[in-house]
Parts: structure tokens; sequence; C-alpha cells
């Protein structure tokens, strides 16, 4: 028998390989950024920017793509947050307080673009700085730095970017339909106009579950959901009650999964893989032929509805579960 390859560590401080960089330099030089007169809305926007009371410190192009940006500093109580991003957390602002606060200082500028109607004295919202904003109004400050994107759209695209804290899919879920329904009354477009932006139509679902249910564990569902929720092509307005429906039956089915996780408990078995074990018992997808032709939402939802209806918890064994692995369910 041949013997096996032993495993040579790396030396303590030796370099990490990291992906090689491109072979061509794109974007802009330094001295280029601010090279070219800004166009036409770029020097509209500087001068709403001087209208709102706020001061343009600098037009330039970021250096990646080239395209024109503001940096501006914005009366604070002319911001906002946009709505459709996570939800404030307090030991998060806490913890920024406490640094900007020792340091004297604040050095990252939220992300802005300049709202098309504004209502309740906003006139910017900021897709990226709710904790940051929030902060600054909690120590006093009268203004706040920002970057200003002359497009509206990367109020929704700027999401796809912020890699500041990952989302969890409940974080992320409930950013993504509330962007839905902002985007939908905004405009007549499809979903699969925003791509970029959703991500997945499996978010979309499940945030409509989650707004109804706050503690729903769409992990358990997720898997699956992945497999059989498509972007739809027509109106978002006419979409959001076909998703509305999905949601509805998806809890229904939720409602069937926990009556059969509390028949396990019933038994003596105790385990926090016990929901999610249950979904890939009944799930249609999972060992499904890859020739076979897809199953739809509707057609996975019914199928695992009845099998949900038929589980037998008294047939389940200690063993069954152990082998069965998996990851737990979020903590929702």
């Amino acid at each position: 028998m041949a013997e096996k390859k032993l495993r040579t560590r790396k030396a303590p401080g030796s370099a990490i390989r990291r992906r090689k960089p491109a072979g061509t330099s794109v974007g802009l030089a330094a001295t280029e950024l601010q090279a070219a007169a800004p166009p036409g809305e770029v020097a509209e926007l500087h001068r709403a920017i001087e209208q709102d009371g706020g001061k343009a410190l600098a037009l330039y192009r970021e250096p990646f793509g080239g395209r024109w940006l503001v940096l501006a500093a914005l009366p604070i109580e002319a911001v906002a947050p946009t709505p459709y991003q996570r939800n404030l957390s307090d030991t998060h602002v806490r913890r920024l307080e406490g640094v900007i606060s020792k340091l004297g200082r604040f050095l990252d500028p939220i992300i802005a673009v300049r709202a098309v109607k504004h209502g309740d004295g906003v006139k910017y919202w900021t897709p990226n700085g709710h904790h940051r904003l929030s902060a600054m109004r909690t120590l006093g400050a009268k203004s706040i730095t920002a970057i200003v994107v002359p497009e509206a759209s990367a109020a929704y695209q700027i999401l796809a970017l912020n890699t500041e804290k990952a989302h969890n899919l409940r974080e992320k879920s409930l950013e993504v339909i509330r962007m839905y329904k902002e985007l939908a009354r905004l405009d007549d477009a499809s979903e699969d106009t925003y791509l970029l932006e959703f991500e997945e139509p499996a978010f979309i679902t499940l945030g409509l579950c989650y707004e109804e249910r706050p503690r729903f564990s769409g992990g358990a569902y997720h898997p699956v959901l992945k497999r059989v929720d498509e972007f739809m092509k027509k109106s978002m307005r006419t979409s959001i009650d076909v998703r509305r429906e999905r949601a509805k039956g998806l809890l229904a089915l939720d409602d069937l999964i926990v009556k059969q996780v509390e028949a396990l408990k019933a038994k003596g078995l105790t385990s926090p893989y016990l929901k999610s074990f249950v979904v890939a018992r009944v799930n249609p997808v999972r060992f499904r032929p890859k020739e076979a032709a897809p199953l739809s939402f509707d057609e996975a939802l019914e199928r695992m509805t009845k099998a949900a209806e038929k589980f037998d918890a008294s047939k389940i064994k200690l063993d069954d579960l152990a082998r069965s692995g998996g990851a737990p369910e979020e903590g929702e």
C-alpha cells in the first residue's frame, strides 16, 4: 500500500498565496481623476447640494469605472437611510459612537443619492450608512461627509457592494423585499430587471415570510427554494400578489413541519437539526434525477405539503437523525 504523503505545514510568517492581479491595468491614474470637466448632470448636482445647505468639497471620477462622484458635506437632518436595508443594531451603533468620540474624527464617509421626491425634510438617501448616520446624530453632529452618487439607481445597487458585515438570511431577505416594494412603486419593471439587486428569487419569497413571521426558520427551506424559485417576467406590481400566495403556502407548510418536529420531541428526540431533518425528508428535489424535468415552485410546495402530512414521527429512530447531519436552523 502506497504511503500517504505528509502534508507540509507552512513556516510561521510565510506569505499566503493570493490571486494574481490582472495582467493589464484598468481605470484611471490618480492624475486623471479630475482631469476633465464634469458633465452637466454632475454640475447640476453640485449646485443642488449647495442649495440644500450642503457644501460640495470635490468633484472627481472614481478610479475603477471612471464615473463621476461628488464628495460633499451634507446637513445631517437632510439625510435618512433607505427604507429597505437591515434593521439598526444598537450594539453596533454604540460601538461606533464610542470610537468616533474617542478619536474625535469621522473618517468613513457614507454613500448618498439625492432623493427624487423630498419628504419630511429628507433630501438625501444613504443605502449603506445607517449606523454611521445614527451614531453621528446621537453625538450631536451638524453635518456628515458623504460620497454623493449622481445616479439614483445606486441606492439599490450599493447593497450588492456592502460587505462591511455579512448578512444572515433574514437580514438579506428583508432588505430585498423592502427594496422590491419600493421599486414596484417607482416603475412597472419586472423582477428579472433587477437580477443584481435581488440576487436570488428565493430572497423575495422568504422576505415576505419573515415580514409575516419574524422568527421563521428560512434556513431550513432556502436550499429547496434556490432550486425551484425563479424570477418572474411580469410586472412586479402583479408579481407581488403571486409572491404573497407563495409565502402563504410556505408558512402553511412550516406549520405542518413544526407539528412534526413537536411529535419528534415528544418521542424524546432533541436536536438543533430537527426542523432541517423533517424538511429534508419531505424535500422532493433532494434526490431528484438530474435528467428529470425541474419542478416548479407550486409543484415542489404541493409535494412537500403532502409529504409533511404523511410524515410518521413514530417511525423515526435516533440513528436516522444522527445520519442526517446538516446545519441547525438559524437562531431566529
